[in-house]
């Protein structure tokens, strides 16, 4: 390409053509730096690199979906015109030394309609095609094993695993690794990384970028790899989401240090020497789904006037907040509380059940509250209170406390700082794909058994037996399915319809009071506008829980309830894929239900508590802890 280069460069080691000669030499660096608008149509030159990549795609990714996009292509203007580019975005194939040449004549654009496209200003992106691709290695050309995706932050043109981790830094707003690579790593500070390392001989580079690209390729679905290697494909296919590549990168940038630190740890006698395809790099599965997660719960249960409960239901002050914390995979990690936590073995269940993969469910964690007063003693003070945590791999949950909020439940702390013996180990069985038992061990010595009882139970609400110590505590067991009705005339167009009921057993606790009998689960089963999956969404259950009402603030006849609502259909917060997460819900007395049909009363005039749900998309959840 020939361009004018004169420029003064002291943040990279370039050895550049002087003021006012041409060059046609891409900068070892892979930038742009003369800032030259373009005269003519000229091809766009650069590389791809793991080692140089022979027959990989690359293409200016010009409409910010991370995929190739074929034409007819329109483009919005900074002027506010759109243009067509009938040929879709730039693209090659790479030829020996991972060299391409890329026309961009398609982007002069008539004057009358605006400047021409620049292409620095647009991402460059690259797949690597299984057994297509072929790179360039000491003992030959060697066909690439899986697919892999790299991409540029714009104006640099070395596509390389490097460049691939700057660009994503620089997407997530972490700020770019050219100024700061330090970062992510210590062993990236000092180190140029968007240049050409092999030509420069940088061997620690090349041993990081290899690494990086064998981590990349591991996060890729089998099925899209499988597309790739087909007869036929050549990298224009298009197969994830823009999200899924989005998540990709930001997987990338989250585990890079460590990534990294397994090359460092195996460097004995110099980067070029180690057998990357033989280290043990991190296995790090990601939802490409983007689901929206369940990240906070505001817990409101403290009465104003200190006085008991139920309380005006505009009148409680909050007394707990808890934080869910995710993998990459949409599994939870944790649940973190200021304030007290109120584990229900029910719902541990019901997310055992999914391995932990919380979008799995139709309603994310059910409500749960403690009422006790130490919640807000405990909320005021900074600090995390309680905490349940999720070891998948050992089919563990430990709960730790450290309150005083459970005590009444034989659940004492051993220490008012949590990272000591968990106070509750629960525990479960696996048989055929089907949750057979889940246990919990408490430090006291007590121990509890839920077995779930499945015929005719809906998933968001599974029946279930608990015994104490060998003896039935609780149990729900339903005799048949849900029952569906009309909607009643008065109640059509309502947010919120009851429009089946499904009656349950639930025994324990004897003798019961007179008036809680005829149970019956509420839902709203009606088909939502716009909404992708089927729809079942729980409006309220009624139960019976001594710990909660032997306390000396509560009032009562033992019976409460949860009422649940939702975003609707065209308000903020909903979403088509799932439309059964739950916005806010209010414990109260337990009332019965009312007739079949009919418009859900879901705001109690009072209320023991009232759960407000925060929820984020995975990759906005991930986002955060980058920050």
């Amino acid at each position: 390409m020939k361009r004018l280069i004169c420029l003064s460069v002291t943040a990279f080691s370039l050895v550049l053509a002087g003021c006012g000669k041409e060059s046609d030499e891409l900068p070892v660096d892979g930038r742009d730096f003369d800032g030259v608008e373009y005269s003519e149509p000229v091809p766009y030159t650069g590389k791809v690199i793991d080692g140089y990549l022979n027959n990989a795609r690359v293409w200016l990714d010009m409409d910010g979906d991370s995929q190739y996009t074929p034409g007819p292509l329109v483009i919005e203007l900074e002027n506010g015109q759109d243009v067509t580019l009938d040929s879709g975005e730039p693209t090659a194939m790479s030829g020996p030394g991972g060299r391409f040449t890329m026309d961009i004549s398609g982007l002069a654009l008539d004057p009358a309609v605006g400047p021409d496209l620049d292409p620095r200003n647009y991402p460059l992106y690259a797949v690597a095609l299984p057994d297509k691709t072929l790179e360039e290695t000491r003992n030959g050309e060697v066909p690439v094993a899986s697919a892999y995706i790299m991409s540029a932050p714009p104006g640099v043109r070395n596509v390389t695993p490097l460049t691939t981790l700057a660009h994503y830094r620089g997407v997530a707003g972490l700020g770019s690794f050219l100024e700061n690579p330090a970062g992510a790593a210590a062993s990236l500070a000092g180190l140029n990384l968007v240049r050409d390392y092999i030509l420069v001989g940088d061997d620690r580079s090349h041993a990081y970028a290899r690494a990086l690209a064998r981590f990349m390729a591991s996060q890729i679905p089998a099925a899209y790899n499988d597309l790739l290697a087909m007869a036929g494909s050549d990298g224009t296919e298009r197969f994830l989401s823009k999200e899924a590549v989005f998540l990709l990168g930001l997987s990338l940038v989250q585990n890079a240090e460590a990534v990294i630190a397994v090359v460092d740890a195996a460097e004995q006698g110099g980067y070029g020497n180690i057998d990357v395809d033989a280290l043990e790099l991190p296995e790090v599965s990601v939802e490409l789904s983007d689901p929206v997660l369940l990240t906070s719960q505001k817990i409101y249960a403290e009465p104003a006037s200190q006085g008991n409960l139920p309380a005006s239901r505009s009148s409680l002050l909050i007394s707990a907040e808890l934080t869910f914390d995710y993998s990459e995979g949409g599994r939870l990690l944790s649940v973190s509380a200021n304030g007290c936590l109120a584990p229900s073995m029910r719902e541990l269940a019901r997310l055992v059940s999914v391995s932990g993969r919380m979008a799995d469910l139709e309603s994310q964690w059910l409500p749960s509250v403690a009422l006790s007063e130490q919640s807000r003693i405990n909320y005021d003070a900074e600090g995390v209170d309680e905490r349940l945590t999720f070891d998948w791999d050992n089919q563990r949950i430990y709960f730790e406390a450290g309150t005083t909020c459970h005590d009444h439940e034989g659940v004492s702390a051993g220490s008012t700082e949590l990272g000591g013996n968990p106070e509750v180990v629960y525990s479960w069985t696996i048989e055929g794909g089907d949750l057979v038992e889940l246990v919990a061990e408490y430090a006291g010595g007590m121990t509890r058994r839920l077995v779930p009882e499945t015929a005719n139970a809906p998933q968001v609400f599974p029946g279930y037996r608990i015994s104490q110590n060998g003896s039935e505590r609780e149990a729900v067991v339903f005799a048949s399915g849900i029952d569906s009705c009309r909607v009643q005339d008065d109640a059509a167009g309502a947010s919120q319809v009851v429009t089946g009921r499904q009656a349950y057993e639930f025994s324990g606790y004897e003798p019961q009071p007179a008036g809680f009998s005829g149970l019956m689960l509420e839902f709203d089963t009606r088909a939502l506008s716009g909404a992708e999956n089927s729809n079942l969404r729980l409006l309220r259950y009624g139960f019976m829980d001594p710990a909660l009402s032997d306390l000396s603030r509560v009032t009562g006849d033992r019976g409460f309830e949860w009422v649940m609502n939702y975003a609707a259909a065209d308000a903020a917060g909903f979403y088509p894929e799932q439309p059964g997460l739950i916005r806010n819900a209010y414990l109260k007395r337990y009332s019965g239900g009312g007739e079949c049909g009919r418009e859900f009363d879901g705001l109690p005039v009072s209320a023991y508590a009232r759960v407000e749900y925060g929820y984020q998309r995975l990759s906005a959840y991930l986002l955060t802890l980058l920050d």
